[in-house]
């Protein structure tokens, strides 16, 4: 039998996570992420699966965030099934994550059909509902952590912790192949942690792989390594900083893991008065649930909860209905809004800046990773103008970054990882990366001493034959579902955007009406050409 390794998401990219495991009849998906990014990227959400969902056997989960779990209510909907394999802190995210991305996807789909309408378009439907993801929780079933598991006829698995947010783990599979001595083994890595954050264990794994499965998200980047105290000081510098400003600060926030870190820091030090005491609002439906699991489990594999003081602090309000998010317009002085998406792409953050965006005296302060073409990445990159839900809005705010709160592993913290699994016979597969971090992290390892043809950088929509103790070789592939240049680069739609406010701030520069008829003439001739 031959069996074959399949990169359907992440690949190119750092969203969508999604391979596929083939071996006779058996065939198990690793992951099924949604895609998150520019238009084109996300459009791969709508479209068909490139497998028959069918004809699983079993899903296998390293972890709950959408870009892993999102399409799994769409899968169920295509006809999948089986179980879904998962550790009870993935589960227990999950049941809040997915029903809020069916919810996202209803109401957003529901506020972009009212503009088609009246441009005369045809009506979309959304991916899944909030119900079809309360379905799909119903296949979920739990494994402990180091135990294996039999997923499929001869396909095991063990999950091992990944350091990364509650429940997260890197998965250890065995094949067993009938043309093999030995059963193929494999590591998918998931998101690995960068250890030493104080709220989650370091991340482990097993060693003696044939094929290692390894994310990217930082693969080019060598970060300053700060301890608790060290991140704490970073904060506050930035929380003195927007107070003087004057203004409100708003932080959009991943809502697991990195807000209620957030939240722990922020009441630690206004409670000491090392930064200026204020009202912080967790103005997020999804983010308030999930701070609501961790309050409940912390973190179970430490046995410990440092979540637990955000239960009786005096200087933090929960929002939950839209109503009490609206009121939040009415706040003046000094306060701190932390809300969700935490690449500013989804929810009610985006309603927040709409509001303080165009204000001087408003800080935005960026936490996270921000994926090319999302809202968090062009205001990163120092956009002057941005579209929030089709309205072109004026950027004037402080828009700041600290890089202290990251649930990945930088490039150094990977290398160390991906050595700790050693030997490893076979192929060093790079995915869940942009492609300067994905070369980034290649030249390291092969600078560390594993051969060139040892470490591949995964391509979207193609397969690769696995053996034991062997290189992976690839097989002729479908054609892409998207080219690879659109993967981690901006779109057209974005480009449009940019065209836009440049015409306009040209426009408004202009000496007189006959410049700007000049103008508008030109490019009408250029239009006619094209």
């Amino acid at each position: 039998m031959t069996t074959l390794l399949s990169f359907y998401g992440a690949a190119g990219c750092v969203t969508g996570a999604c391979m596929l495991i083939e071996c006779g009849e058996s065939r198990v998906l690793v992951e099924c992420g949604m895609f998150q990014g520019t238009k084109t990227l996300k459009q791969l959400n709508y479209g068909a699966f490139p497998f028959d969902a069918k004809s699983l056997n079993a899903v296998i989960l390293t972890h709950a965030h959408i870009d892993h779990s999102g399409l799994l209510p769409k899968l169920r909907l295509a006809g999948f099934d089986g179980p879904i394999y998962a550790t009870a802190g993935t589960r227990d995210l999950c049941e809040v994550l997915l029903p809020d991305a069916g919810n996202i996807q209803e109401v957003e789909v529901e506020q972009l059909n009212r503009r088609n309408r009246r441009r005369g378009e045809s009506d979309l439907q959304p991916i899944f509902t909030a119900v079809d993801a309360r379905d799909t929780l119903t296949q979920f079933q739990t494994v402990n952590l180091r135990e294996w598991v039999t997923v499929a006829n001869s396909v095991r698995a063990r999950w091992w912790n990944a350091g990364h947010i509650l429940g997260a783990a890197s998965i250890e599979v065995e094949v067993a192949n009938d043309k093999e001595a030995a059963p193929i083994r494999l590591c998918f890595s998931g998101d690995i942690g960068p250890g030493g954050r104080g709220i989650t264990d370091d991340p482990e794994g097993p060693v003696d792989i044939d094929h290692l499965i390894v994310e990217s998200t930082y693969g080019g980047v060598e970060r300053q390594q700060v301890d608790v105290t060290a991140r704490r000081t970073i904060l506050a510098n930035e929380l003195r900083a927007a107070h003087a400003a004057g203004g409100p600060l708003l932080i959009p926030a991943f809502a697991v893991e990195r807000t209620q870190e957030l939240l722990v820091d922020l009441l630690d030090l206004m409670e000491s008065t090392e930064a200026p005491p204020g009202q912080i609002f967790l103005d997020s439906p999804l983010a308030i649930k999930a701070t609501n699991v961790f309050l409940r489990s912390g973190h179970k594999e430490s046995g410990e909860n440092p979540f637990k003081g955000l239960r009786e602090s005096r200087l933090l309000r929960f929002t939950e209905s839209s109503s009490e998010s609206r009121d939040l317009e009415r706040q003046r002085g000094w306060h701190v809004i932390i809300a969700a998406s935490g690449m500013c792409d989804a929810g009610r953050v985006r309603n927040h800046l709409r509001r303080l965006l165009p204000r001087h005296d408003a800080t935005v302060l960026i936490v996270g990773y921000q994926a090319v073409g999302t809202l968090g990445r062009l205001l990163l990159e120092g956009r002057r103008d941005v579209r929030i839900q089709g309205d072109e809005i004026a950027v004037r705010s402080r828009i700041r970054e600290i890089d202290v709160y990251s649930g990945h592993a930088d490039a150094g913290g990977l290398v160390k990882w991906v050595a700790a699994r050693r030997p490893i016979a076979g192929t060093i597969f790079l995915n869940h990366g942009e492609v300067e971090n994905l070369v980034g992290l290649r030249s390291r390892l092969v600078a560390s001493g594993y051969a060139e043809d040892q470490v591949k950088i995964a391509e979207i929509d193609q397969s690769y034959r696995i053996g034991s103790k062997a290189r992976a070789e690839r097989t002729r592939g479908a054609q892409p579902r998207i080219m690879p240049d659109a993967l981690s680069h901006l779109d057209w739609h974005n480009a449009r955007v940019t065209f836009l406010s440049a015409l306009r701030a040209k426009l408004d520069n202009a000496p007189d009406d006959k410049s700007r008829d000049a103008i508008l003439a030109q490019l009408s001739e250029t239009l006619a050409r094209a």
